[in-house]
């Protein structure tokens, strides 16, 4: 499915970044044994990464917890897109491998997700100016 997707979207004028989902953030390691996936997070999120890049794919969505690992493996031009970035003090909700934006691109992210504490802000526009502030 991965080769599928990389091999449609090559040869465009203006060709879409191919991403593989590795882990979902709101998962941790007693999740993933739970639902049948042995090894810690990290493990699964590296060989998820490896067996997109070898697809065909150029990037990875994947929690900022494992992004300098995969950066160590797979290199700089790997694209790295992480959810489940969160503001300093704020809530977790229901993402267990959350970290800060600061965090995130210090550990290598190239793109960071910041969802519910921008739309659920009263001033959503301000809280994202806030949000850029902290890693500018």
């Amino acid at each position: 499915m991965l080769r599928a997707a990389a091999e449609a979207s090559a040869g465009h004028e203006r060709s879409p970044l191919v991403l593989a989902v590795t882990v979902l953030t709101s998962m941790d390691d007693e999740e993933m044994n739970t639902v049948g996936v042995r090894g810690s997070v990290v493990d699964q999120v590296l060989r998820l990464a490896a067996l997109a890049l070898s697809n065909g794919c150029r990037g990875v969505v994947a929690s900022a917890r494992e992004a300098s690992a995969l950066r160590q493996e797979l290199g700089l031009d790997f694209v790295i897109i992480t959810p489940g970035v969160r503001p300093a003090g704020s809530g977790h909700g229901d993402q267990v491998r959350v970290v800060t934006p600061t965090e995130a691109i210090s550990a290598g992210a190239s793109h960071i997700v910041v969802g519910r504490p921008i739309t659920e802000a009263a001033d959503p526009a301000a809280e994202a100016r806030a949000i850029l502030g902290q890693i500018g």
